[in-house]
C-alpha cells in the first residue's frame, strides 16, 4: 500500500496513523528485502546499517531488452528499440559509476514517451524495470501542483523508491521514476495545459531530473523521524540522510493531444519558400515521428524541462491485427486472466481464433487501445461469470458468435447443459431403482412420467436426484416388504402419482394387501 503524501504539519489523526503504521512495520514483521532477478532462490537477509551496499549487476544488451519486451508488448517496434538502447546506456553507466569509473560529462538519458492511451507506454516501462531489477515508482502528473498535491510534492516520488527498496538508499538511487499524463502540466497560456501552476511543477521536476539531494525523510513524516532516532540509539550511527538523484532514471509520458497539429503546422510553414523545396505534407498519424523541442515548447513546456528529456519515443496507435496479436500471443494477454477466473470455479474456457478476432474488432471501436480489450471482455463475459459457477457446466468455447451475441449464446449453453443434465438425472433415477433391488431384493420400475417429475423436482429444488429419491421413498423398503409377505409380489411400478404423494400411495398399497392378498397395482 502506498503511503499517503502530506504537506504541512500532521494533524493528531495523521500522527496516530503514521505511528500505528510504524509500529506495525517494526514489530509485526518486515517485508522481504530486495531480491535480484538474476539470482532467484531465497531472498537475502536485510542489510544491516554497517553492511556493504548490495552490488548492482547489469549485463544486458539492447537486443536482450527488446526480446524481453517483445514477449509482453505487441507492435511499437521502433519504440522498443529506442527504449532498449537508452536503458542499456543508462544502466551500463550506472554500473561503471558503482565500479568507480564514472564519466563526469555523461548526460543522463531521461525519456519522454508520446502516444495515445492504451498503446502500452506504462507496460513497456514496467516490464523493463522488472527485467533490470530496480525499484519502479509510477505517478500521474495530474496529481501535482506547484506547491505539491493533496499534500505532498515531487520529492515524495524519490522517497517512495527508498520505501520500495526496503530502506536501501543505495538501491533506490538506481531506480526508475515514471510520471504519466505529463502533457497535463503544460502551461495553460497556450491552451493545452490545465492550469498556470504547470510551469511550477515543471520547475520542481527539473530539479529532480538533475543531480540533486533529496531528504530521505520528510520533516512531516513523524514515523520516519522516530525510526531514525531508534536506528541511532540501537546502532550508534545514522543512516543516509539524503538520496542522490544523479542515477535515477526519469521517464515521462502522455497522449499530447494537439501536438500533431503543432508539428504539421511547422512542417507546412517550412514548405513556403525556396529553401523548403521538396518538403511534403505529413499525415497526422506520422507527424509525431518528426516532433522537435520547439514543438514541445509551443505545446506549453519549458525549454529547460524538455532539454532534460533527450530521448523521445513515439508509440503508434493499435489496429485490429495488433489487438488480435495482444490477445493471442502476448504473455500478458487479458485472456489469461479470464482463464484463471473461470478455472477458480472449475470451468475450462477455450478461446477460438475467430472469437479473439471478434473481440479485437469490437475493442478497436472503443478507441482506447489495449484497454478496450478489457472493456469488451467484461461486457461479453459478465453474465457468464455470474451464471456458470452455479451450474455444472465445466467447459465452453469462445467463438465469434458468442462475442457478437453473448446473451443468446449463454442461453443456448445453459439450455444444452440443462438437456444433458436431465439425461444424466434420469439415469440416476433408474440407478436408484437398481440399487434398491440390490439392497432389498424388491424391484421398482419408474414410468417415464414418474422419472421426469423426479428430475424436474430435483432441478427446481437444487437437490441431488439421489437425495430426492431417498427422501421420497425412505419408507418403501418396509412397506413393500409387508406387501411382499402378504401377496408374494416382488415387483412394483412407480407412477407419477407415487412421486407426488409417495406416503399416501404406499399406505393405500399396504392396506390393500391386507384386505385382498392379490397383486397390488
Amino acid at each position: 500500500m502506498q503511503r499517503p503524501f502530506h504537506s504541512g504539519p500532521s494533524s493528531p489523526e495523521e500522527f496516530q496513523k503514521q505511528l500505528q503504521e510504524f509500529m506495525k512495520q517494526n514489530f509485526s514483521g518486515k517485508a522481504a528485502p530486495f531480491l535480484r532477478p538474476e539470482t532467484g532462490g531465497t531472498p537475502p537477509e536485510a542489510p544491516k546499517a554497517d553492511a556493504e551496499p548490495i552490488e548492482f549487476f547489469f549485463d544486458k544488451k539492447p537486443r536482450d531488452v527488446k526480446a524481453h519486451l517483445d514477449r509482453f508488448v505487441i507492435k511499437q517496434e521502433e519504440a522498443k528499440k529506442v527504449l532498449s538502447v537508452a536503458l542499456c546506456d543508462h544502466y551500463h553507466h550506472v554500473r561503471l559509476a558503482i565500479d568507480g569509473k564514472d564519466q563526469p560529462n555523461y548526460a543522463k538519458q531521461n525519456i519522454i514517451l508520446v502516444g495515445p492511451t492504451g498503446v502500452g507506454k506504462t507496460y513497456l516501462i514496467r516490464c523493463a524495470a522488472d527485467l533490470i531489477g530496480v525499484p519502479f515508482v509510477k505517478a500521474d502528473a495530474t496529481k501535482f501542483s506547484e506547491t505539491g498535491y493533496v499534500g505532498g510534492d515531487v520529492e515524495d516520488l524519490v522517497r517512495e523508491l527508498v520505501r520500495l527498496s526496503d530502506g536501501d538508499v543505495e538501491r533506490a538511487q538506481y531506480g526508475i521514476i515514471y510520471i504519466d499524463e505529463i502533457d497535463k502540466i503544460a502551461a495553460a497560456a497556450n491552451g493545452h495545459g490545465r492550469d498556470v501552476s504547470g510551469r511550477g511543477v515543471q520547475t520542481n521536476l527539473l530539479k529532480l531530473m538533475e543531480d540533486t539531494e533529496v531528504p530521505v525523510r520528510a520533516q512531516q513524516d513523524i514515523a520516519g523521524q522516530i525510526q531514525a532516532m531508534m536506528d541511532f540509539s540501537q546502532r550508534g550511527k545514522k543512516g543516509p540522510n539524503t538520496i542522490n538523484t544523479k542515477h535515477i532514471l526519469f521517464i515521462v509520458s502522455g497522449a499530447f493531444a494537439g501536438l500533431q497539429k503543432i508539428v504539421q503546422k511547422r512542417l507546412r510553414e517550412a514548405t513556403i519558400g525556396f529553401a523548403a523545396t521538396g518538403v511534403k505534407a505529413v499525415a497526422a498519424e506520422s507527424a509525431l515521428d518528426q516532433v522537435q523541442t520547439r514543438d514541445f515548447v509551443e505545446f506549453g513546456f519549458e525549454p529547460e524541462f524538455i532539454g532534460r528529456l533527450p530521448v523521445r519515443v513515439v508509440c503508434q496507435s493499435l489496429a485490429i491485427d495488433d489487438l488480435f496479436q495482444i490477445l493471442a500471443t502476448s504473455e500478458g494477454s487479458i485472456i489469461r486472466q479470464y482463464e484463471q477466473t473461470f478455472a477458480a470455479y472449475g470451468i475450462e474456457v477455450l478461446f477460438r481464433e475467430d472469437g479473439l478476432r471478434g473481440i479485437a474488432e469490437l475493442a478497436v471501436e472503443e478507441q482506447t487501445g489495449a484497454r478496450g480489450l478489457m472493456t469488451i471482455c467484461e461486457r461479453i463475459f459478465r453474465d457468464f461469470k455470474f451464471e456458470l459457477p452455479s451450474t455444472n457446466v465445466r467447459r465452453f468455447v469462445v467463438t465469434r458468435e458468442m462475442v457478437n451475441d453473448p446473451a443468446g449464446e449463454l442461453g443456448k449453453l445453459l439450455a444444452e447443459h440443462k438437456k444433458e443434465e436431465r439425461i444424466v438425472a434420469r439415469q440416476l433415477v433408474y440407478e436408484f431403482a437398481s440399487r434398491f433391488y440390490d439392497e432389498h431384493k424388491l424391484k421398482i420400475n419408474f414410468t417415464e412420467d414418474a422419472a421426469d417429475l423426479l428430475v424436474s423436482q430435483s432441478l427446481d429444488r437444487s437437490i441431488p436426484v439421489r437425495d430426492l429419491c431417498a427422501q421420497k421413498f425412505r419408507d418403501f423398503q418396509f412397506g413393500l416388504k409387508l406387501i411382499a409377505q402378504n401377496t408374494g409380489q416382488q415387483e412394483f411400478t412407480i407412477e407419477k402419482n407415487s412421486v407426488e404423494t409417495p406416503d399416501r400411495i404406499l399406505s393405500e398399497w399396504v392396506i390393500a394387501s391386507y384386505r385382498n392378498p392379490a397383486k397390488v397395482s
